[in-house]
C-alpha cells in the first residue's frame, strides 16, 4: 500500500546507541511486567487459592500442600525447564528466557508480605488475571518470556508432536484439575475465568482497541474518487485489479485504510463523486506502517 502523506518526512539516521537504548527499554519492560505478575499473584491469586495455570499456579498448589514459599517452587521448575529448552531446543531462547525465570520468583518473594487486596473470590479472579495479563503483555511486548509452562509446551511439541496451540492449554488444564482436587471444584472453575481474563487482557495490551478500519471502494470513477481521497482526506490508497463475477467486467478497486475518526468523511467524499459506488468498510485488527504504529 502506498504510504500515507501524512507525517511524510526525512527518516532520522539510526545511531550507534539505538539498538542499545532499545535493549535497555526491552529489558526495563522485562522487569516491569515480572514485578506486575509477581503483585497480582500476592495481592489477589495466591491468598485465594486461584491456581489458573501455569508455574505460578503449580507453586500455589505446592505451597498449600508442603507450605514452601512460591517463590521457591518457581524457581525449583524454572530453571530446569530453561536448561532443559536450552539444551533441546537450542539458544533462541536467550538471556531475557533466563532473566525472567529468575525475576518473577524473586519479586514474588521480594512482594510476599503485601497483604491480600480482597477476600472476594470473584474480585480476586478477576483483578489478578487482569493484573497478570498485564504483566505478562509488557513481558511479550519487550521479546521475553518468564519461562515457565511455555517452555514446557515447546518441549511436549517437540518430543510429541502436539501443536503448541493444544499443548498449552492442556499443561494449563492439567494444573487447573489439579486446583479442583486439592482446593475444590468450584476454586477451579474460578481459576478457568482468571485464565481467560489474563489472556483477553495480553490480547488487548498486544493489540490495543482496534482504532483503524480498512475500505474497499468499487465504483466507475475510481480516478475521481482517489484524487479526492488524496487531496481532501489526506489519505494513501491502493489500486487493486479486480472482476465483476457476474458480468466478467474488470474494475479497479480502492484499498483505503484509515482511523475511526475518517470513516464519515471517507464516506462523504465517495458519496459526493459517486452516489452508486459500492463501500466496504470492516475493523482492522493493527495496522503498522507510516501514518499508523510504527512496525516493531
Amino acid at each position: 500500500m502506498d504510504a500515507a502523506p501524512k507525517g511524510r518526512g526525512k527518516r532520522r539516521r539510526r545511531l550507534p546507541g539505538d539498538s542499545r537504548y532499545q535493549l535497555g527499554l526491552e529489558y526495563a519492560g522485562l522487569l516491569l511486567g515480572s514485578l506486575i505478575v509477581a503483585a497480582s499473584f500476592n495481592l489477589f491469586l495466591n491468598p485465594n487459592h486461584v491456581a489458573s495455570g501455569g508455574v505460578t499456579g503449580i507453586s500455589i498448589i505446592v505451597n498449600h500442600l508442603t507450605g514452601v514459599q512460591p517463590a521457591y517452587i518457581q524457581w525449583l521448575l524454572n530453571i530446569p525447564l530453561f536448561l532443559l529448552g536450552l539444551r533441546q531446543l537450542g539458544r533462541s531462547f536467550g538471556l531475557k528466557t533466563l532473566v525472567g525465570s529468575i525475576a518473577l520468583p524473586l519479586f514474588v518473594l521480594l512482594l510476599s508480605g503485601l497483604p491480600p487486596a480482597t477476600d472476594n473470590l470473584l474480585l480476586a479472579t478477576i483483578y489478578g488475571g487482569i493484573g497478570v495479563g498485564l504483566g505478562l503483555g509488557m513481558v511479550f511486548r519487550s521479546r521475553g518470556s518468564t519461562g515457565g509452562l511455555d517452555l514446557a509446551a515447546q518441549l511436549v511439541h517437540r518430543w510429541t508432536g502436539i501443536s503448541l496451540g493444544l499443548a498449552v492449554p492442556l499443561l494449563d488444564g492439567m494444573v487447573i484439575t489439579a486446583a479442583g482436587f486439592v482446593f475444590n471444584p468450584e476454586k477451579a472453575l474460578f481459576a478457568l475465568i482468571g485464565l481467560y481474563v489474563t489472556g483477553k487482557t495480553i490480547d488487548f495490551l498486544q493489540s490495543g482497541i482496534s482504532v483503524s478500519r480498512v475500505a474497499f471502494i468499487i465504483s466507475g470513477r475510481t480516478e475521481e474518487i482517489s484524487q479526492a481521497i488524496l487531496v481532501d482526506l489526506d489519505r494513501g490508497l491502493t489500486k487493486l485489479s479486480g472482476e465483476g463475477g457476474y458480468t466478467g467486467t474488470e474494475r479497479m478497486v480502492l484499498m483505503v485504510v484509515l482511523r475511526s475518526t475518517e470513516v464519515s468523511r471517507l464516506k462523504a467524499i465517495v458519496k459526493r463523486v459517486d452516489p452508486n459506488a459500492f463501500v466496504i468498510i470492516s475493523d482492522t485488527k493493527e495496522v503498522l506502517g507510516e501514518g499508523f504504529q510504527p512496525p516493531g
